[in-house]
Order: C-alpha cells, then structure tokens, then sequence
C-alpha cells in the first residue's frame, strides 16, 4: 500500500519543483516603459502605427530586440487595454508593473514614479520636478477603453485643435481625487494638441508602452 503513495509523493514534488522553476526562469526583460522622448510634434505620433514605431525604435536602441511593442493608446476605433498582450509586464530594472491587464487596470498595478521608468531606466519628472512632464498621452477612461473624441484625431494632430486625455505616471495632481492619482485617465490636454499645449498642463508628448509578445 506503500508504494501507491510513495509514487504520489514524487509526482507531487516532481509537479512542485516544475512550477517552482517556471517561476523562477520567468522573463523578467523590459516589457513596459514610458518614452524618454516623444515626436515632438506634440500629439501628432503618426497615428497608432507611428506610436508602436516609436515605442520599437526606443526599445532597439537600448538593447532590447525580439518583442513586438504597442503604445498605451486608444483611438477612435482602438481600446489601448485591448493593444497591449496578456502580461506580466517589468520595467528596465526587472520590477513587476502588473501581472495580466485587469490587474493593470487595478489598484493592484504597480506603476509610481520609481517605476514607471524609461527605456534607459531612468525616472521620468513628475510633479514638484521642473519641468513636470508627468502626463502620458492615453486617450483612455481608467479601465483602458477609449474616449474617441479625446484621441487627437487618432494622435495625428499638433495643433491648437483637439484634445487628449492624459495619465499621471506619478500618481498624484492638485488634489487627493482618484482622477489626480490615475496613471491613464486624469485630465485632458488644454489648448489643442501642440508641443505647448500638452507642456502647458505637465506634460511633454510621452507615453507609455507595453510588449505584446
């Protein structure tokens, strides 16, 4: 009757130390981070194409080759939740920013100013920094679906025309409201969507991107 369990017992550790090594080798190479420049053509990306361009080149130059790369961002037909993989996601140091997407858009998400780096690893200026550049273009509500008239014409528009709604990387604004301390949806841009309309409020035409694969 012994050997019944016996043989269960190593099938259990067998099992145990399978999952146990799956953890451990899981990969922990960059899958998220905010641009350390934008087009500077304010919220003119070239569309969602030209985004996931830029979020590729940045990734390649800092070393990182072998993902595919979506930008954070809705458009008038596109939910960012819906562009960016399944997860888990790390930044340049290898720290966890979410484990799947209803976790990134949890209050179980990790993104704060120490986290939500840049391709380079390093933070990115948030509020009380000179000069603030703390909001990301999203064009998002909080739960990552699209605001279509909040997209900057499907971010194609540098002009005084147009708005885009933007999030805090660093998780805090003028007040103590959830909107202030949302990382994808606190405010619109003012003024259009030029270079000095999104600089005017915070901001420097960056956003964030996320491995899909």
């Amino acid at each position: 009757m012994r050997r019944p369990i016996l043989v269960a017992a190593i099938a259990a550790a067998a099992a145990l130390a399978a999952s146990a090594g799956a953890a451990l080798s899981q990969d922990k190479t960059m899958s998220f981070f905010v641009t350390s420049v934008g087009s500077d053509k304010g919220a003119d990306l070239g569309g969602l194409k030209g985004a996931d361009a830029h979020c590729t080149s940045l990734a390649e130059a800092a070393g990182v080759t072998g993902k595919t790369w979506h930008a954070y961002l809705s458009s008038s037909t596109e939910d960012a939740r819906d562009r960016i993989g399944k997860g888990p996601w790390f930044n340049a140091k290898g720290e966890k920013i979410a484990d799947d997407v209803a976790s990134l858009h949890s209050d179980a998400n990790a993104i704060t100013k120490q986290t939500a780096l840049t391709e380079k690893g390093g933070t990115v200026n948030g509020r009380g920094d000179t000069p603030n550049r703390h909001d990301m273009l999203t064009g998002s509500k909080p739960d990552g679906t699209r605001i279509a008239d909040q997209t900057c014409g499907d971010w194609t528009m540098s002009g005084a025309e147009g708005a885009a709604m933007m999030g805090h990387h660093d998780r805090t604004g003028l007040d103590d409201s959830a909107a202030a301390k949302s990382w994808n949806s606190s405010h619109a841009s003012r003024g259009g969507c030029s270079q000095a309309a999104l600089k005017g409020t915070g901001g420097d035409g960056l956003f964030y991107c996320f491995a899909v694969e």
